[in-house]
């Protein structure tokens, strides 16, 4: 059996032994200049002032000149040592208690326990600096757990219904209850391809918020893109009668540095988005314009609208503002979220606005163009207002 490990000594002691060296150095110091160096400078100094070698004046003199030295350094030297043993010790006191409270504050966040939350020693800039640096680590840690309990029970959740559905109609056929009818089939393939969707999404989501580091950015041609993703949707909304219109600027738009399969992804899902909660004979426009460096994207739609309250929780993951209605139109509740995150990763930023049920609602993109631009020459001739109608 081996021998147990020596605890080493902590922060304090080990100040304590450094500060224990350093007055030991200087003691040692000391005494050297006062017993080699000062007597032969105080003998000539006396010899200087006529003090005969080997008189009684002599002696008497550097009698005195040791007695003295030995109390002046003596007693400098044991002020010296109470002074920084005392300073030592407060501090020592003062660093480990800020050291054991931060290392049981990782333990606790170790296991688990992420509301943790330790106190500014001020002991300096530094350690203020480490404190709060725990402290956002540990808010950090609390809001992704929170997160991540929210989106298993929201995954749960999701999943719980169309599995329900799936598994109370094979009962019913294996009962005898039903028969695999048209009907039944058609019931069954629509769950079937709703858990399919759903999981799609996920994938589409994850695949979003990690996209910065598998992004293929180049210059994009915004109205192009823009004219593409509206033409490939337009037979939905055709199917729907709802009007879809695009509207650009007569100038040429300038070139926009970013992904353009994944910006494609972005307004498809918008405007599958505003498809869904816009009745037939609606209308959903899409306007694309800059201002100083950015560009900006909207989609207007004339569709159900947003109370107040629901506004500032569109972007969230599996948030819907009716989820009944929603799982009605068909949607996972994931559009929004992966287009937010796609924007993000473009330096962009997102946002939506109603003025309350049954009013609409208005997505809003902006992303930064390129800097510094080079004209695009020769320009293209003007073009009026774009509108590509399906009734």
């Amino acid at each position: 059996m081996g021998s147990p490990m020596r605890r080493r000594p902590g922060i304090g002691m080990r100040l304590l032994i450094a500060q224990t060296m350093v007055l030991l150095a200087g003691a040692i110091t000391t005494w050297v200049v006062a017993a080699i160096v000062g007597p032969p400078l105080f003998r000539e100094h006396l010899h200087r002032a006529g003090v005969s070698a080997g008189s009684a004046e002599q002696f008497h003199a550097e009698e005195a000149y040791q007695y003295a030295t030995v109390l002046s350094v003596g007693g400098a030297v044991a002020v010296s040592a109470v002074t920084a043993f005392a300073v030592s010790w407060y501090i020592s006191r003062r660093l480990q208690r800020s050291i054991t409270e931060v290392a049981s504050a990782a333990t606790a966040v170790a296991e688990g326990r992420y509301d943790i939350r330790v106190s500014p020693p001020h002991l300096g800039e530094d350690f203020d600096s480490l404190a709060g640096g725990f402290n956002q680590m540990a808010a950090q840690l609390q809001a992704v757990d929170a997160t991540r309990r929210q989106l298993f029970g929201d995954l749960a959740h999701e999943i719980r219904t169309p599995v329900a559905v799936l598994q109370a109609y094979i009962e019913a056929i294996e009962d005898g209850v039903r028969s695999l009818s048209p009907d039944t089939t058609a019931m069954l393939r629509d769950q079937t391809q709703r858990l399919v969707r759903f999981a799609e999404d996920v994938a589409a989501l994850a695949q979003a918020e990690e996209s910065s580091t598998s992004m293929a950015f180049a210059d994009i041609d915004i109205a192009a893109l823009i004219a593409r993703t509206s033409a490939a949707i337009s037979e939905r909304y055709r199917t729907k009668q709802v009007t879809l219109s695009t509207h650009l600027p007569s100038t040429q738009l300038p070139p926009l540095r970013g992904d353009g399969q994944r910006l494609t992804q972005v307004l498809a899902n918008l405007l599958d988005n505003a498809l869904r909660h816009t009745p037939p004979h609606g209308q959903v426009d899409v306007y694309a314009h800059t201002d100083g460096h950015r560009l900006l994207l909207r989609v207007t739609d004339t569709g159900e609208g947003i109370a107040a309250e629901h506004l500032p929780r569109v972007f969230e993951r599996l948030y819907r503002a009716d989820a009944a209605r929603a799982r009605d139109h068909g949607g996972s509740g994931l559009g929004l979220a992966i287009a937010k995150a796609l924007v993000e990763a473009h330096g962009g930023q997102i946002s939506a606005s109603s003025q309350g049920p049954g009013t609409g609602t208005t997505v809003t993109i902006a992303l930064p163009l390129r800097a510094a631009s080079p004209p695009r020459t020769p320009a293209p001739p003007p073009r009026h207002k774009e509108r590509s109608r399906t009734r």
